[in-house]
């Protein structure tokens, strides 16, 4: 059996978790139902749960504030959350399970399935971290990600990675520093997780910087040449979108 906690300050929300746990996972017993962080941080410390469910909004706080409270942590979290598309590109960037309210009970199961199979809570505290970063104000600019590999998981700025390379259904992503990282996620995977960002799909094989672009070659589709010396090929159907990103005003 895992122990688990419900964190949540809405009450119609604790009984749908309650009752969806109760239907598809008999081997997690709910120890405690916490509306605050007080009362969360005092169950934490007394029950000694494996794994939190973790609203993000609790009234005037937040999930985070209560996990920065904690000395440490050893259990598993799993948010819950009826955020806007911001919040959850925070998640997706830093590689979080997190349930959309009203929680579905299959992505309940799928969270869960995930847990099981690959319970790692030095990459959860390293993923926490990260999901930190990006929440708060002023990082547009600098986000740090969590990049899925057949390993675990490697953790990169954005502002280091020039490229991104297709393989099938792996991606090549290589970084300033002349590292390549080999994703067990598609290319499009990681368009989605940037998209209104500096990266630009400029072939169906390639997502650029555009911040390392240093040269831009006419042709039908034409290439661009980025600062660590690749030469990449620019789909035709791509061509107009990318010249109006790299010279605005012209």
């Amino acid at each position: 059996m895992l122990k688990a906690i419900i964190v949540d300050d809405e009450q119609h929300c604790i009984n749908r978790l309650d009752l969806l746990l109760q239907d598809e996972a008999p081997d997690i017993e709910v120890m405690a139902r916490c509306k605050t962080i007080d009362e969360a941080k005092r169950e934490i410390t007394d029950s000694w749960p494996d794994l939190v469910f973790l609203d993000v909004q609790l009234g005037n706080n937040t999930g985070f504030e209560l996990l920065s409270q904690l000395d440490s942590f050893d259990f598993e979290v799993i948010f819950t959350t009826s955020f806007d598309n911001y919040a959850l590109k925070a998640f997706r960037f830093s590689a979080m399970d997190y349930l959309l309210k009203p929680i579905d009970k299959n992505d309940l199961a799928s969270a869960l399935q995930k847990l099981r199979q690959h319970k790692n809570l030095k990459e959860t505290s390293k993923k926490i971290d990260i999901l930190f970063h990006n929440f708060k104000e002023g990082n547009e600019s600098s986000k740090r990600i969590a990049i899925p590999t057949m390993d675990g998981f490697a953790l990169v700025d954005t502002n280091d990675i020039i490229r991104f390379q297709s393989d099938i259904n792996y991606t090549h992503i290589h970084t300033l520093s002349n590292k390549k990282i080999t994703a067990s996620k598609t290319l499009k995977y990681f368009e989605g997780i940037l998209e209104n960002s500096t990266f630009f799909r400029v072939h169906k094989s390639h997502l650029v910087n555009l911040s390392f672009v240093e040269n831009y070659i006419r042709g039908k589709g034409g290439h661009i040449i980025l600062k660590d010396g690749s030469k990449i090929e620019v789909a035709v159907r791509r061509k107009d979108e990318l010249v109006k990103k790299l010279a605005p005003n012209s």
